[in-house]
């Protein structure tokens, strides 16, 4: 693996552990507004990123290279409301996207078979990622201001278990 690619797997594994910090402080911040379920939400979308920067970690090591871990910075969260929470995850979720694409750009660039058959898992989990993120919204839209209608989006959230492993 070349330097470029390495720097690039290694950019995307911060990213990747960003996004992890990103979900984890929007969990704390729904249990504050004692929505519990879309906590729970939260809290296994840190779990999931976790596991995407692993995914890439492992690999550069399968691969005989020493993952170069960056830092990673205190998010700035703050959302009015779920439906404000789920549109910045949205909004999240399609940079991580450009990412993705980016990374896959360099693998193809520079001939790294290996790193496309991976990213191939990776692409396609954003498509989900993104249509996840869209259905949730959707949900809260049609609840409106309504406590009711809230209270269930925010019930159907915290039956949100998390993926079996492989699945990820």
């Amino acid at each position: 693996m070349n330097k470029r690619t390495l720097d690039a797997v290694n950019n995307q594994i911060q990213a990747e552990f960003q996004s992890a910090y990103i979900y984890l402080s929007m969990s704390a911040i729904f249990e504050d507004m004692k929505m519990s379920g879309a906590a729970n939400w939260m809290r296994i979308q840190w779990q999931e990123e976790t596991a995407h920067a692993m995914k890439l970690f492992d690999h550069l090591i399968r691969r005989g290279q020493a993952p170069d871990l960056q830092s990673i910075t205190a998010p700035d969260v703050t959302f009015e409301s779920a439906l404000d929470a789920f549109e910045q995850v949205l909004e999240h979720e399609r940079h991580v996207t450009r990412l993705i694409h980016s990374l896959y750009e360099v693998a193809v660039e520079e001939k790294d078979y290996a790193l496309q058959t991976l990213l191939h898992w990776y692409i396609d989990e954003q498509v989900e990622e993104e249509e996840n993120a869209e259905a949730i919204i959707d949900s809260l839209r049609l609840a409106g201001s309504s406590g009711q209608g809230l209270f269930m989006v925010d019930r159907e959230l915290g039956l949100r278990t998390p993926e079996a492993e492989g699945e990820e």
